[in-house]
């Protein structure tokens, strides 16, 4: 494989690997005992009074079917959780036909949202909800409309974080909006993860890209540390590396959009980076190759990320709507606005790290 190489996000060429695709119309997904005999009450004998309190109680079983009969709740469990199986197949069965007919939708990045929520997220969410318990906090600042940008830290050797940060904005925010993330060319290089991740609606992280996905009203995730932050060692985690030359600052103050600032705590234990054999990285093209505690010494074992407890938190946005258009060429307030948002996400990280209690729990 060839150099990793990465496009800066404030490199203004055109992106020359966009899949065109054209758009197809997205079809819909499709979507039951005796009556016992009522207990009458036992009449005393002539001969004997019977006390009151031993006076048997004559009530009526309630009649079959209605709200009170335990058989009639049984059994409308039963059918809702029949439904249920019922609606799951039916639509599994609508999804493939619509995949094996190609009666869906594909934008000009290649995202294909239907792709994306019903099996790409439903095969992460696992490991959110599950494996790293993530826990969501500042999700009322993400805009219910209109495009926004989102600058998060980078870390974790492998980049679990930015599709933790996708699933968290899905799903706890009210519209259950989609994060468009930037990517490094190495990325779309690699075979196999080059195609998910554009079905993903992942895209290169260069300006034109991210400007297009602004002007569109989209939401857009970057991570400005790349990978300075990603393949940082272990002794220096989550202190923030330098985050480029301030181009997402420029493309947020040419489209207005706000910058919010997001600091995630978790991802930097997942794969502690105790060495990084470059000499290796080189031969494979790899910007790193990261030794861990378990990798490789276990083999694929130590490719399992240690159950860490993550917190993601989304800061107040940052305006840039009132800055003329000419803001955009202007060095000075593009050094400040990004030193803003760094200073800004290195203080969250600071107060998250000190209210948690522990790192897997």
């Amino acid at each position: 494989m060839a150099d990793a190489k990465v496009i800066p996000f404030d490199d203004d060429r055109s992106r020359g690997s966009a899949v065109q695709r054209p758009a197809r119309r997205r079809g819909a997904g499709s979507r039951r005992k005796g009556e016992p005999a009522a207990v009458h009450g036992v009449q005393p004998l002539p001969a004997r009074t019977i006390p009151q309190d031993d006076v048997p109680v004559t009530r009526e079983e309630p009649a079959a079917g209605s709200p009170a009969d335990p058989a009639a709740g049984e059994a409308a469990v039963e059918g809702s959780r029949g439904d249920g199986w019922e609606q799951r197949i039916a639509g599994g069965l609508s999804f493939l036909r619509r995949r094996l007919t190609g009666d869906y939708e594909v934008d000009d990045f290649g995202y294909d949202q239907e792709l994306t929520e019903q099996v790409l997220m439903s095969m992460v969410r696992p490991l959110y909800e599950k494996y790293f318990r993530v826990e969501v906090k500042g999700i009322e600042n993400i805009p219910s409309e209109g495009g926004a940008l989102i600058v998060a830290n980078h870390s974790g050797t492998l980049p679990l974080d930015g599709l933790m940060m996708q699933v968290a904005v899905h799903d706890n925010h009210p519209d259950n909006r989609h994060l468009r993330l930037l990517a490094a060319d190495l990325v779309f290089m690699l075979p196999v993860v080059n195609e998910l991740a554009r079905k993903a609606g992942h895209t290169l992280a260069c300006a034109e890209d991210a400007e297009r996905l602004l002007r569109r009203g989209e939401l857009v995730g970057v991570m400005p540390e790349g990978f300075k932050g990603i393949g940082k060692p272990f002794s220096e985690r989550y202190k923030l590396q330098r985050f480029g030359r301030g181009g997402f600052v420029s493309t947020a103050l040419r489209q207005g959009t706000p910058i919010i600032p997001c600091s995630i705590v978790g991802a930097e234990e997942i794969y502690p980076m105790i060495g990084n054999a470059k000499t290796l990285a080189r031969l494979l093209g790899f910007p790193y190759f990261p030794i861990t505690p378990t990798f490789p010494w276990l083999g694929p074992l130590g490719a399992v990320p240690l159950p860490t407890k993550w917190t993601i938190q989304f800061g107040e946005p940052i305006r840039t709507d009132g800055y003329p258009p000419e803001a955009a060429e202007d060095p000075m307030l593009m050094f400040n606005l990004t030193d803003q948002v760094r200073e800004q996400i290195q203080h969250t990280l600071y107060k998250l790290l000190v209210q948690r209690r522990s790192v897997f729990f």
